[in-house]
């Protein structure tokens, strides 16, 4: 009998439990607290989807509507008009994400010197707040006295109305994301491009393959699966994106920059229309969640592609 056998026999004779089941006796509590924070706020918001009410209106008890909250947001043609425009603002933001950070990992997985350096002083906006970030970018793109538009009057060109122009201020949010996110996609694409074995570049330079042909016929498809999950993230992050809007826009000019998050912000704590939040929230989750299957589901398609080679 063997030293791990003997303590199991020991804890067997003993205490009358078998050693997974003593892992479980310590997995279990907190188990149990993290169910209980995410499970009690879920349910709680699943009940309230139902249900006509204000949280400021105590003295009114909730009515039960059924699914009228739902099918009035689904008929809502502002409601609409913020999935398009945030569909819209997903699809820009995260592709100009995906190519800046895919071309600069690219460029930054040779080694030269300064390589360190320029990665940290890269990486660094992905460390701040994103309320300190809006802020800051506020500050900057200002009409009259930001630092931007100061730059652009050195250069001959006349000032941009960054965040009153409803034209452009949906170009500055997706600048000030960018700006924030894309050192994320970098990170994420220089790991999955470091991990390929140096090997298959070696043997395709023997064969004097093009840095085009190497790009697109060994990166890219060994780091798919890296670069997706990478795309997932974002893209969730992307649509449910609130503080920056908050601090940089504030959902303006007129309605111009409100996505999703933002107009539930609004319905649920400007308004205080509880139920009706509720159910906004519940269908924002579902989009999500069905967004997410599809990535997951190619993923794993590729997966059992690249297992089957």
């Amino acid at each position: 009998m063997n030293e791990k056998n003997r303590d199991q026999y020991i804890m067997k004779r003993h205490y009358g439990i078998s050693d997974q089941t003593f892992k479980l006796l310590f997995i279990l509590p907190s188990l149990f607290i993290l169910l209980f924070l995410i499970g009690y706020p879920f349910a709680t918001l699943i009940r309230s989807s139902f249900y006509s009410f204000s949280v400021l209106r105590t003295a009114t008890a909730p009515k039960f509507v059924g699914v009228k909250n739902y099918t009035f947001i689904l008929k809502d043609a502002f409601t609409w008009g913020r999935f398009l425009f945030t569909g819209k603002f997903v699809i820009i933001n995260v592709a100009v994400q995906f190519l800046l950070g895919v071309g600069i990992a690219y460029l930054l997985q040779k080694n030269f010197k300064g390589r360190g350096a320029i990665l940290t002083i890269i990486l660094m906006p992905m460390m701040l707040c994103p309320v300190v970030v809006g802020l800051f970018w506020k500050y900057m793109l200002n009409t009259d006295w930001g630092i931007v538009n100061y730059i652009l009057q050195l250069f001959g060109l006349q000032k941009v109305e960054w965040l009153a122009k409803e034209a452009v201020s949906v170009y500055s949010v997706i600048l000030v994301d960018t700006w924030m996110w894309t050192p994320f996609m970098i990170l994420l694409a220089l790991a999955a491009f470091t991990a390929i074995p140096r090997y298959l570049y070696e043997a395709a330079e023997i064969d004097r393959a093009s840095s085009w042909f190497k790009f697109w016929n060994i990166t890219i498809p060994l780091s798919a699966p890296v670069l997706i999950i990478a795309l997932l993230f974002r893209l969730i992050d992307s649509l449910k994106m609130f503080d920056l809007v908050y601090t940089l826009t504030g959902g303006g000019p007129g309605s111009a920059t409100q996505t999703l998050s933002f107009d539930l912000y609004k319905r649920a704590f400007q308004y205080f229309y509880t139920g009706e939040a509720s159910a906004y929230g519940i269908i924002l989750l579902m989009v999500i969640i069905s967004l997410s299957l599809v990535f997951i589901r190619y993923l794993n398609r590729l997966a059992a592609q690249n297992s089957g080679r």
